[in-house]
């Protein structure tokens, strides 16, 4: 195992974070999560001279954006892989856990796009986020809301128990309903908060297959299969589902730290 696996198998392990990510396979599979952020992206409305902070930067696709609009930004991630990758485009790029921020006051804005459905420690999140942003500073972004992937997961873990495997019985990820996330930022200190859940089905292009392996590493390994043998579970797992759509559905949101 790498530098990089180790790193993101120990935040893995933390229960902080339940996603483990190879910055080369995320650029060849997953490049339609930043092109679809982009309307996230847009609701911030980032403006020149203001730093923002990207939570969740990834390889630094649309931080970049974010800094092409005369913003200053920092991105953070929880993969080294990831902040090795962003930082390979000149951007500012710091390996840092979304529930464990170092920053007070620091930021006018922050941004995030798919990445806090990883997070399983949101409240302690959504407090570290409340502290680095300046009073009057807003948050906007978005991530996989109530019945995200749904049809996906289940077809994933049906051929992990037809084939002898125990899918892993906590949550990977936290998909929550509106209410339930406004309730975690209200009661972090977030006022003015709107919230809604977008169905947005979504061609993979690289197959449901490429989505297997390259999205649900982390729920793999905790599931115990071999290397060997995820080409094969991610084919039957794209025969199972029939057809090359994701489910996807998103809880996009806004909202401000009070003055």
């Amino acid at each position: 195992m790498g530098q990089d696996a180790l790193i993101d198998a120990r935040i893995l392990n933390d229960g902080a974070s339940t996603s483990q990510w190879d910055a080369a396979d995320y650029a060849r599979v997953g490049g339609f999560v930043p092109a679809l952020g982009r309307a996230a992206l847009d609701l911030l409305d980032p403006q020149p001279g203001e730093a923002i902070l990207d939570v969740g930067c990834g390889d630094g696709v649309l931080t970049e954006q974010i800094a092409a609009r005369g913003a200053s930004v920092v991105g953070i991630d929880s993969s080294l892989s990831m902040v090795a990758a962003a930082k390979a485009r000149g951007l500012d790029a710091r390996l840092m856990d979304a529930g464990q921020l170092k920053f007070s006051e620091a930021f006018d804005a922050a941004f995030s796009n798919a990445t806090l459905h990883w997070v399983l420690d949101k409240e302690r999140a959504a407090r570290a986020i409340w502290f680095a942003l300046k009073p009057g500073g807003r948050f906007a972004g978005e991530f996989g809301g109530a019945g995200n992937l749904r049809r996906l997961r289940e077809a994933l873990d049906d051929e992990l128990v037809a084939r002898g495997f125990v899918p892993p019985i906590e949550a990977a990820n936290w998909y929550p309903e509106v209410e339930e996330f406004v309730a975690v930022y209200e009661a972090a200190g977030y006022k003015d908060i709107d919230a809604r859940l977008i169905e947005r089905p979504t061609r993979l292009d690289h197959g449901v297959a490429g989505w297997v392996t390259a999205f649900r590493a982390g729920w793999l390994d905790r599931a115990g299969v071999p290397d060997a043998e995820r080409a094969t579970i991610a084919d039957a797992v794209a025969e199972r589902v029939g057809s090359p759509i994701a489910d996807y559905v998103r809880l996009r949101f806004i909202m401000r730290k009070p003055n």
